[in-house]
């Protein structure tokens, strides 16, 4: 049968490994993915429901294809459109009567049911949904087609327990459960005898790793199991502050695969503020954590999210908040003006802060985000650095495209005599002649044996 299928992924680093397994469960079915929505005869949603833009960005889509002819030539008399991920956990049913062209809802607790779910609509005329509140599964038991062959999300816990105020992901990914070390660690080898070069381990709060299975965090020794299968770049998200403890600091001096790059979200720089969101660490926990990495590794970079207008948020709480960022160093902020989700304690609470305000607040963090990661990069300007090639430029086929140890996007002309996509999947070694505030650009000085 000549299927075709689109998917459309929104939101984090675990949307995009679910979506990867998507892909893998379709293509085991005979069907083949497409690029455009117009193309395909079955159409995926992975959503994300941690702001409200998300909400209205599903809801314009699916709705603005309810007049979209049938393709030409599809073995189907109908689209069948799908919407899973968070939204889908969150709403379940209900999207049926928000969006009356939509066939099949899944939760994040039952991937697995998508090609008996979407089957099942087709065969009976009809609509189906299944949302479990809870579920033994992982997806990364389920087939996959990763978005590049030498690189692989590793998710070794899924949900979350720490219920901050402001968070709806406790809701719709349930618990936190964690896989066993064995299992994390066989699937590490897999990938590495596969040919990849990079692992993402993944979770809500990694830092948290066992704490459910062995009745204490165990994420150090994931960390060295892992490099221990040979890999050559290990990178993990995400790190919760509480949680990160002075042995796992202590890996990035010790481990060679572990790339100098922390994401280590503060949310606010006011002790005020996170006590409200329920983060339970202070500003100066934040602080030393930050001298501790830093001690061990002086060269890591460094990331954050910051929520701004955050319900209750004083001119003084944004004033340490705007302290924090230009006080660390940051080579990258992601910034969220405050997005009220239903079914969250922050969700109820009343704020008389005119968003005028929380946006004057936004710009000028903003612009102290952007002269933060300007200077983070003035560091390599001139230095020569390692880039995995992930291909080239959209503006000029001639430019490959990688990210550096620290997680820089880094641009370099193909040197002559050398095809892209030989490149791709490989490391070259880049001069920095120019550093910009969100990317390096520089020139190849050397490329690895596999190129050559």
């Amino acid at each position: 049968m000549d299927l075709k299928f689109h998917v459309q992924t929104y939101g984090c680093q675990m949307n995009k490994h679910d979506s990867e397994r998507v892909y893998g469960m379709l293509e085991s079915m005979g069907a083949e993915s497409v690029d455009s929505i117009e193309d395909a005869d079955v159409v995926v949603f992975m959503t994300c429901c941690v702001r409200e833009a998300a909400d209205t960005r599903l809801f314009g889509q699916v709705a603005s294809m309810k007049n979209l002819p049938v393709r030409t030539g599809s073995p189907l008399d109908q689209r069948l459109v799908a919407v899973g991920g968070c939204i889908g956990q969150r709403d379940g049913e209900k999207l049926f009567d928000d969006l009356p062209n939509l066939n099949v809802v899944f939760g994040t607790q039952n991937l697995s049911s998508l090609p008996a779910l979407l089957m099942d609509a087709y065969g009976q005329g009809g609509k189906r949904a299944e949302v479990l509140e809870a579920s033994s599964e992982f997806s990364s038991e389920l087939p996959t087609d990763r978005e590049h062959s030498w690189a692989a999300w590793l998710p070794i816990t899924v949900g979350c327990d720490n219920f901050c105020t402001y968070c709806i992901v406790p809701h719709v990914r349930g618990r936190e459960r964690s896989r066993s070390i064995e299992d994390i660690v066989k699937e590490a080898e897999g990938y590495v005898a596969s040919g990849v070069r990079e692992i993402t381990l993944l979770g809500q709060n990694v830092n948290s790793y066992g704490r459910d299975l062995y009745g204490e965090p165990r994420f150090a020794e994931v960390l060295e199991a892992v490099a221990a299968t040979g890999i050559e770049r290990l990178r993990f998200a995400t790190s919760h502050p509480k949680d990160l403890t002075d042995e796992v600091i202590a890996l990035f001096g010790k481990l060679p695969c572990l790339m100098p790059y922390l994401h280590l979200p503060a949310q606010s720089g006011s002790n005020d503020v996170l006590k409200r969101m329920n983060r339970k660490y202070t500003v100066e926990h934040y602080r030393q954590l930050i001298d501790k990495v830093r001690a061990v590794r002086p060269d890591i970079a460094l990331s954050t999210d910051i929520i701004v207008g955050f319900p209750g948020e004083t001119a003084e709480d944004f004033e340490a908040t705007f302290d924090l960022v230009s006080s660390v160093g940051y080579s990258q902020v992601f910034t969220f003006i405050y997005s009220k989700r239903e079914g969250t304690p922050a969700a109820k609470w009343d704020d008389e802060t005119p968003r005028s305000v929380i946006q004057e607040r936004f710009d000028r963090l903003v612009e102290a985000v952007q002269k933060s990661a300007f200077d983070a990069n003035q560091v390599d300007l001139g230095a020569e650095v390692e880039v995995l090639v992930e291909g080239t430029s959209k503006r000029d086929d001639s430019v490959l495209v990688g990210k550096s140890p620290k997680n820089q996007t880094v641009h370099a002309p193909i040197p002559e005599g050398i095809c892209a996509s030989d490149l791709i999947g490989n490391m070259v070694t880049v001069r920095v002649d120019e550093a910009r505030t969100w990317y390096l650009r520089g020139t190849v000085t050397e490329v690895s044996e596999a190129v050559r």
